[in-house]
């Protein structure tokens, strides 16, 4: 009789179906929530910081531009890799708009007199943190349609 409770404990779980090449759901809700917490962490941030309206927006502006670019950077460089044709000037524009985006941080954060050092901190984590989880999100959303469509 204990012997049935113990195989019950150990049973193996019937597994969600999943098709080739999809991410597991787990994967997609961590990327997601990786996300949110990045962003809103971020924007919350910004919101309570003592800092003019202008200097704001302009930290506003760069986290727009930078999901912006590192999904479109993301999708060029797997397109090439696929095969699919991306000219070289969308590619490069990718990559400048990136690159700027986490240049223009660090030299804001830099230059930010009115911010203490671990504020800085918190904005540049917060920061890159909703870069890499938009561009896996991203990836997730990709692989998911690819394997919904071969079945």
């Amino acid at each position: 009789m204990l012997g049935d409770k113990n195989e019950d404990l150990f049973s193996e779980k019937p597994r969600e179906k999943r098709r080739l090449g999809e991410p597991t759901a787990a994967f997609k809700g961590a990327a997601w929530g990786a996300l949110l917490i990045g962003t809103a962490s971020y924007l919350i941030g910004l919101y309570n910081a003592a800092m003019e309206l202008n200097e704001k927006g302009y930290y506003i502006a760069l986290l727009i531009l930078g999901l912006y670019s590192a999904v479109s950077l993301q999708k060029a460089v797997r397109d090439r890799d696929e095969g699919i044709r991306v000219t070289n000037l969308y590619y490069g524009i990718s990559w400048f708009a990136l690159i700027a985006a986490i240049s223009l941080m660090a030299i804001g954060l830099f230059n930010a007199g009115s911010i203490i050092l671990s504020e800085k901190g918190f904005y540049g984590i917060s920061f890159v943190l909703s870069l890499f989880a938009v561009v896996t999100v991203q990836k997730n959303v990709r692989d998911t349609e690819e394997a919904n469509q071969d079945k």
